[in-house]
């Protein structure tokens, strides 16, 4: 068995949206040749492993999601000879890679679902999660997370299959003992390619509550919240476990799980390497706070005190028990520097400065694609432009319930997930070099001015401050092992924090705002007189008695006992 080294702790990943990152062939559609192509690049940005959103054969009802074979490639991504070529070609250059791991659910298309829903006795049948209907209603009240109901009738077997998607992405049965071991033979399969380990879908839906209770449901509401009976459920633990002792712990891999609605405790029971289930979590906290009470699309403006309370909590509870993940993007979130920064005027400030703040953290960081030129959201001018499935199911809810169509569009333009999934913008070619076709997805028109191209000119872009943020975090112990201590709490618009070892410390100060903001210099007198500043986002910077952070300013002061 591999020793664990923790290298994760130390490394920066990349996700990438593979449908969306380069087309090799003309299509449209992005390619595992497209991401070989790409690998220099990714090389010198700095980065140790490359997230892979799913590339399995999959009807693609929920881009990718929908899994009909874990065991193939898709084929607008290319053949398993194409991977092949992509897992050499990446170690050639350090590069791991890692996979989606989908198995809460698979596609309705897969073989164990076809031979589960054609009859009762069926060896398969206790692959998925079945209940009869009750007075002619589903078995419960539950809503799926992309609207209606999370049950859907199958004519065959006369009853109800449980789908906390998608219709055709229906829910595993992970209590049937068979069904775990068929995911665990196939995690072998990547493993023993040589893949670098797993990020998990929403892994933390695996475990239902026996019974399946009816969810809380207001007035107003046509669906009850299954949340508390399906989310960090009674053997979550249990499955973890039984997954790292039979599969992972053979393996020297990095695992994430992608588990909405775990708080700081249940991080620490998931990622305490003395339990041996993952080495860290996504979790969704800080995601929901520029939303109001009726979820994502009811929009509110970010509370910079709201943020940094909560970041406080996730770095100083895992802190000595556990390991975070830091990420600000991913294919199902806008993007960062239109969300909490600006994309205007100060984008590019405002993208270091985001930067920055995320990857002076302690955790494994996350940049995703476009992430590091600082691509900003799109706003299509109809719905008819939008492709994603939770977004096109909203937009029909709301159209049904009188809700006006530009208050809708508002929506999408803020919080819509194909803002992630417009694609990467190469240069100022037609469709930002992504592909000599048409794609999938219309380009963002920002394209011209916002590209890999012009970053990788420039000594001052914002791929520069990425690969020193990634270089930084080599470097600096501090980084990986200091303390968390959050300055100035109260401070709308400052979010200030340190980092100490017994050896090194940083002062990290972001200005989140447009505004100026007048520092008395004793915030940074120990600083300024006794450490060099080793990160800034403006080509000066300027110390006096008092000093004056910018609008979007961010400085990181480094000290060392050895210099």
């Amino acid at each position: 068995m591999t020793k664990e080294t923790n290298w994760w702790k130390k490394s920066v990943v990349y996700q990438v949206y593979p449908r969306s990152f380069y087309d090799s062939n003309g299509d449209g559609i992005g390619d595992l040749q497209g991401i070989i192509s790409k690998l220099d690049y990714l090389a010198e940005l700095g980065v140790d492993v490359i997230w892979l959103s799913p590339v399995y054969d999959s009807p693609n009802d929920d881009n990718g999601y929908d899994i009909r074979d874990y065991q193939n490639i898709m084929d607008e991504f290319g053949t398993m000879a194409d991977f092949d070529e992509l897992l050499k070609a990446a170690k050639e250059r350090n590069l791991k890679i890692i996979m989606d791991l989908v198995v809460n659910h698979t596609s309705d298309e897969h073989a164990w679902f076809v031979e589960s829903k054609s009859s009762v006795d069926n060896p398969k049948r206790d692959y998925y999660i079945w209940a009869p209907g009750k007075n002619g209603q589903p078995p419960n009240n539950w809503g799926s997370v992309f609207g209606g109901s999370a049950w859907q009738w199958n004519e065959e077997t006369q009853d109800y299959y449980l789908h906390l998607f998608s219709k055709k992405q229906p829910d595993l049965n992970w209590e049937h003992e068979e069904l775990r071991q068929s995911v665990y033979d196939m995690m072998r399969f990547w493993l023993d390619k040589g893949i670098g380990g797993f990020r998990m879908d929403v892994i933390n839906f695996i475990s239902k509550v026996p019974g399946l209770p009816d969810g809380a449901k207001n007035e107003d509401q046509a669906f009850g919240d299954g949340s508390p009976y399906f989310m960090n459920g009674p053997k979550i633990h249990d499955f973890l476990h039984e997954m790292n002792q039979e599969v992972l712990s053979h393996y020297d891999v990095l695992t994430v799980g992608e588990m909405p609605g775990a708080s700081p405790k249940e991080a620490i029971d998931y990622t305490n390497p003395e339990n041996k289930e993952v080495n860290m979590i996504f979790t969704f906290e800080h995601m929901d706070l520029d939303s109001g009470q009726n979820g994502k699309w009811d929009l509110k403006p970010l509370n910079l005190i709201d943020l940094k309370e909560n970041l406080e909590k996730w770095q100083t509870s895992l802190q000595g028990k556990g390991w975070n993940s830091l990420y600000w993007n991913n294919h199902d979130q806008p993007r960062i520097v239109s969300r909490f920064g600006d994309d205007g005027e100060y984008r590019v400030q405002s993208a270091k400065m985001l930067g920055t703040c995320l990857h002076m953290m302690q955790g494994t960081p996350y940049i995703y694609q476009g992430e590091e030129i600082g691509m900003t959201n799109v706003a299509f001018e109809t719905i008819d432009q939008y492709k994603d499935l939770e977004t096109l199911n909203m937009y029909n809810e709301k159209i049904e319930q009188g809700v006006e169509h530009n208050t809708i569009m508002q929506s999408i333009y803020t919080k819509g997930r194909d803002n992630a999934r417009t694609p990467m913008q190469w240069s100022s070619e037609k469709n930002g070099g992504f592909t000599t076709g048409t794609p999938w997805i219309e380009v963002n028109p920002k394209y011209s001015e916002i590209n890999v191209e012009n970053d990788l000119q420039s000594e001052q872009s914002i791929f520069a401050h990425y690969q020193q943020l990634i270089s930084l975090r080599k470097q600096l112990d501090v980084i990986t092992n200091g303390d968390f201590n959050l300055l100035y709490k109260d401070h709308p618009q400052l979010f200030a924090y340190e980092r100490k070892t017994e050896a090194e410390s940083l002062l990290v100060l972001c200005n989140f705002s447009k505004e100026e903001i007048l520092l008395e210099k004793d915030i940074v007198k120990n600083y300024s007189t006794n450490s060099k500043v080793i990160v800034q986002n403006y080509s000066s910077v300027e110390l006096l008695n008092d000093f004056v952070l910018r609008p979007y300013e961010t400085l990181v002061f480094y000290s060392s006992k050895s210099e």
